[in-house]
């Protein structure tokens, strides 16, 4: 068993992002935080941080709970007008009163690089050119640091969200060099998730479900890709909760030939995907 270590996947995408900016006219993304979640403000000061790190600009918005769509979507525009910044982002989830289809249609498809945007989307499952959602990308990225090819491949993916689940599944199956795998998509309503996993080469779990993935549901020598990320409450950490995946790992990782470590894996690599689609966007807005 190997782990797919996004720690080291995701510092080998920086350090080479880091060497190919113009360090006088360097990429620029812009992040909104609406309200105080405490994991979205956590998400967000990580990609701050990274920004940093590679020698990007990042400018971080934020916004109270209560602000009005209107007032939301009026700073949006004046992003998309700005001519310094080449990426935008705005932090899910948001508050029930501001729908997030119309934020994410609001931003303009050339700085969306959460590739969120019907446009970016509609491009995607055409395989065109254009912005992949960037945790789907950073699983990409994962499985290609380490040469594993998902050509021929059975591939599982447990979940359907229009930012995991589906996207991940169509890119897996894309006639590319990173896909020609055979996709199996399941969702809380398949009958039979245990047999179909039985089958696959590669699970990518994508639930929100602590250990939900057993060592009885995976083939040897399979290869695990574990998305979620739960707060779990544990009295033994200072801040009072754990990080847990969706795979039950300690009786998991033994059979498997490939598995990512929660944490230390795809969170890793979602943000090294964001850096890769910022640094995308400014090279077409600087071209």
């Amino acid at each position: 068993m190997q782990l797919l270590d996004g720690k080291l996947a995701s510092q080998a995408l920086k350090d080479e992002l880091s060497g190919t900016i113009d360090k006088n006219n360097p990429p620029h993304l812009a992040a909104i935080l609406v309200g105080s979640n405490g994991a979205s403000q956590t998400y967000v000061a990580s990609k701050v941080k990274n920004c940093k790190e590679v020698g990007f600009e990042s400018s971080l918005i934020e916004l109270d709970e209560t602000v009005s769509e209107e007032e939301l979507l009026k700073t949006i525009s004046d992003l998309n007008n700005n001519k310094n910044i080449n990426g935008i982002l705005v932090q899910l989830p948001l508050p029930k009163h501001i729908s997030e289809e119309k934020i994410i249609n609001a931003i303009d498809p050339s700085k969306d690089v959460d590739g969120f945007h019907p446009v970016n989307v509609g491009k995607m499952v055409q395989g065109m050119d254009t912005f992949i959602p960037a945790t789907p990308y950073g699983i990409l990225l994962l499985l290609k640091h380490y040469n594993i090819p998902v050509k021929g491949k059975h591939a599982i993916v447990i979940g359907r969200s229009n930012i995991v689940g589906r996207p991940i599944s169509i890119l897996l199956s894309a006639n590319n060099t990173m896909g020609n795998a055979t996709v199996t998509l399941c969702h809380s309503h398949t009958p039979n998730i245990k047999e179909l996993c039985l089958q696959a080469d590669i699970i990518v779990t994508a639930l929100g479900k602590p250990g939900f993935l057993k060592a009885d549901h995976v083939k040897d020598g399979a290869i695990i890709v574990d998305v979620g990320i739960t707060r779990v409450p544990d009295s033994s950490k200072k801040s009072g909760f754990a990080i847990k995946g969706d795979v039950d790992f300690d009786y998991v990782a033994p059979k498997c030939s490939y598995i990512t470590p929660v944490p230390g894996g795809v969170g890793l690599m979602t943000i090294a995907a964001l850096l890769q689609n910022t640094y995308k966007a400014w090279k077409k807005h600087t071209a």
